[in-house]
């Protein structure tokens, strides 16, 4: 499974539709899409500023997350930025890998 952070900014449609429907029904309603791909929601939090909501899923591959984030945006109900997340255990994995790097100028 990978995790994502999804950061949504509702358009004017999507506002009036958290105004019609109330916040939890779009909660529930990604639970249930997330659960019908293979995935689960891992947090859903509205917020103030540049998004209006933060999201954590975890979903079986990077096309599910994709897929997700393309069929948000195609509604024209809110804009996704989509940020695969890295757990602390990948990150020791990563150091261990070696890559034969070398800085311009070295």
């Amino acid at each position: 499974m990978a995790r994502y952070l999804l950061e949504v900014s509702y358009t004017h449609p999507g506002v009036q539709g958290v105004m019609k429907e109330g916040g939890s029904s779009r909660r529930d309603l990604i639970a249930k899409l997330l659960a019908d791909a293979g995935g689960t929601l891992e947090s859903f939090d509205f917020a103030f500023g540049e998004n209006d909501v933060v999201v954590i899923i975890d979903v079986p591959d990077h096309t599910t997350a994709a897929a997700l984030s393309m069929v948000v945006g195609a509604s024209g109900a809110a804009r996704v930025k989509t940020t695969p997340l890295i757990s602390p255990e990948e990150i020791d994995r990563a150091k261990d890998i070696k890559i034969g790097y070398r800085a311009p100028g070295a």
